[in-house]
Formats: structure tokens, C-alpha cells, sequence
């Protein structure tokens, strides 16, 4: 039985944020409290419903003392009583803590790991994969950096995705995705295992991180290409380095100001997810027992080519669906993610 009494008390912030809103206020507090008021309207119209569902069942009930409801009754009482179960689990799903992060667009990062040429043309296709689904998502797939390698591979890829639940999608997309097929660099016909890195970040926006302009070094690329505007435009790139972690981003797809833009987006988004992290271990939870910790280190998923299957060992999940899942087609995958995600976290709240 979820308590009453903690409904009661969301109900009521829910009518008071609602009566602030209708007031004169601050821009910044309209922020807060709208994107506070849009995080608690599903739970509120959960409890709406289940309440409901207590009340008519009382009602009911209540039919079983008058003889010419009783027979309507008795006809009720089973359907009534069968769904309140499933009214408290909609109820405490919707109670479950939301990451913050979750309705932020997503910074995707592909790099090939162990594997040479064939951990090039694996990252590849994790590339397509992920741009197909963002595609079929209706999402914005837009390229940050992209660097070729020539026989098709990739040694880098980054790209920024914006859409609804982009995050909350993709965040369990993180870790070491592991392919087992013979190479099309392999003349001898033997099954290779090669790797590729994915790490998906929530996009950070400049309130949330503040960089100093001496903590960072900026460097302009230019190579020697077509000349004239060319190089100014397509050939342009920019690499930043920050100093007090070391960390380095290039872009390299677009003009020196989009480059510059793009690459201090990827640098933002990467010191939040430090700062997650930092804020997340300090709360002294054990990441690593999450599925959608993203811990890069983590080897999450296998695609087996041969017998044409994926299986994700966070879950235990196997899926004989390959070239659809390479295709785009993630949605079964992520939803058993998302299913098992809850199902932790509301082992946790029954603790």
C-alpha cells in the first residue's frame, strides 16, 4: 500500500506550485517551478487515479448492504479489487526518483577498441546504428566530429542528439560493445572479437558548468586543403584542452566558430558527468550495480554475427534480431534496460 499521507503531501505542492505559477514571478523562478511542475503533473495524475480506483472500490462495498445492489456488487467487487495492484504499481513507478539529467539532449561517443582495422569498421556500424535509431525516433542526429579511417572504420565519432527522452533513452547505451564475425579485413575466413567504446553524456548547459576561460587552451587547426574559403569553413578545426583535468575535445566538422561551439559543448558535457559521478559516490551508491551506471570500462554487449544475435550480459537479454538491431531497431533492447532499471529501483524502495 503506497501511503497516503505522502500523496496527500505531493497533491498539495502540486496545487501550490500551480497557484505560484499564475502570480507575477522572476523569470528564473518560472524556470524552476515550471520544469518542478511538469515533473510532478504524471505523478499527480496517477494519484488521481488511483484514488479513484480506492473510492469506487469502497462504493462497492458499500452496494453489499442493499439488497438491490448487492448482485451488482458481488458482479464489481472482483474487477475493482484486480485493479488496484496494478493502480499502486503505476503509482510507484511514477513515485521512483528521476534523474535529473534524463530529458537532456545526449553527446554520443563512439571510439574502436581492441581490434585494429576491424574495431574501426565495427564503430562504424555502432554509428549507423545509433543514427539509424535516432531516425526512426524522430530525434535530431546532428555530426560533431567524424574522423575516417580508409578502409570505411572510424577513429573517433562524436554527435549530439535532441529529442523527447533522449537521455533517459540512451544513457544505458554506455560500456564496451564486444563483435564476434569474420573480418572483412580477413582473408582466412576465422571468427575475429573485436571491441568499440560508446559513452552517452547528458548535455550540459553553461549555467550548470562554469569554465573559466584560463582553465582552458584553445588551438586552431587549419589543413592544407582547397584553399580560399575551403579552409576556413570544412577544413577548420579547433581543439581545446582543459587544464586542470587534462581533457581534450577537437571538432573539425564545421566553421572555427561552430567548431569551437561544438567542441566546448562536448567539453561541458563531459565535467558534468564528471561532477554526476562525483555527486553520485558521494551518496554512496554503488554505480556499478546499475544498468545504467555507464561506466565505459564495462563490456555490456555482445553481437554475434554467425548465429546472428545480440546479447546484452547486464540482463542477460538475447535477442537472434542482428541485423535489425544494427539497423535501428534498439527499442525492444532499451525497453528490457528501462524495465530492469525500475525493477531496481523499486526493490530498493521496498527495503
Amino acid at each position: 500500500m503506497v501511503p497516503l499521507d505522502k500523496l496527500a503531501q505531493i497533491t498539495a505542492r502540486f496545487d501550490f506550485l500551480e497557484a505560484k505559477l499564475n502570480t507575477a514571478l522572476p523569470p528564473a523562478d518560472i524556470a524552476a517551478l515550471s520544469r518542478e511542475y511538469s515533473e510532478l503533473r504524471p505523478v499527480v495524475t496517477e494519484i488521481a487515479a488511483y484514488r479513484k480506483s480506492l473510492d469506487d472500490l469502497a462504493e462497492a462495498e458499500g452496494w453489499l448492504a442493499d439488497p438491490e445492489m448487492k448482485a451488482l456488487a458481488e458482479e464489481e467487487l472482483p474487477r475493482l479489487k484486480a485493479r488496484i495492484p496494478e493502480m499502486e504499481q503505476a503509482l510507484r513507478l511514477a513515485l521512483l526518483p528521476k534523474d535529473a539529467a534524463d530529458a537532456r539532449p545526449a553527446i554520443l561517443e563512439i571510439r574502436p577498441g581492441t581490434g585494429g582495422e576491424e574495431a574501426a569498421l565495427f564503430a562504424h556500424d555502432l554509428w549507423r546504428m545509433y543514427e539509424r535509431h535516432a531516425e526512426k525516433m524522430g530525434w535530431r542526429f546532428e555530426r560533431l566530429e567524424f574522423t575516417p579511417t580508409e578502409l570505411g572504420g572510424v577513429k573517433e565519432a562524436m554527435a549530439r542528439i535532441e529529442g523527447e527522452g533522449v537521455f533517459a533513452r540512451l544513457k544505458y547505451e554506455s560500456g564496451v560493445h564486444r563483435v564476434q564475425r569474420v573480418p572483412e579485413t580477413e582473408a582466412g575466413g576465422r571468427i575475429h572479437t573485436s571491441a568499440a567504446t560508446v559513452a552517452v553524456l547528458p548535455e550540459a548547459e553553461e549555467v550548470d558548468i562554469d569554465i573559466p576561460a584560463t582553465d582552458i587552451r584553445i588551438d586552431t587547426m587549419r589543413s592544407s586543403g582547397a584553399g580560399g574559403q575551403h579552409v576556413n569553413t570544412t577544413d577548420s578545426a579547433v581543439r581545446i584542452t582543459h587544464l586542470p583535468t587534462g581533457i581534450i575535445v577537437t571538432s573539425s566538422e564545421k566553421s572555427q566558430h561552430q567548431n569551437r561551439a561544438n567542441a566546448m559543448a562536448v567539453l561541458r558535457a563531459r565535467l558534468y558527468e564528471i561532477e554526476r559521478d562525483r555527486l553520485a559516490n558521494e551518496r554512496a551508491e554503488n554505480r556499478r550495480s546499475q544498468v545504467g551506471s555507464g561506466d565505459r570500462s564495462e563490456r555490456i554487449r555482445t553481437y554475434n554475427f554467425p548465429q546472428g544475435r545480440m546479447t546484452d550480459h547486464r540482463i542477460n537479454l538475447t535477442l537472434y534480431a542482428l541485423p535489425q538491431i544494427l539497423a535501428g531497431d534498439l527499442g525492444e533492447v532499451i525497453d528490457a534496460l528501462v524495465a530492469h532499471d525500475q525493477a531496481a529501483k523499486l526493490a530498493e524502495m521496498d527495503e
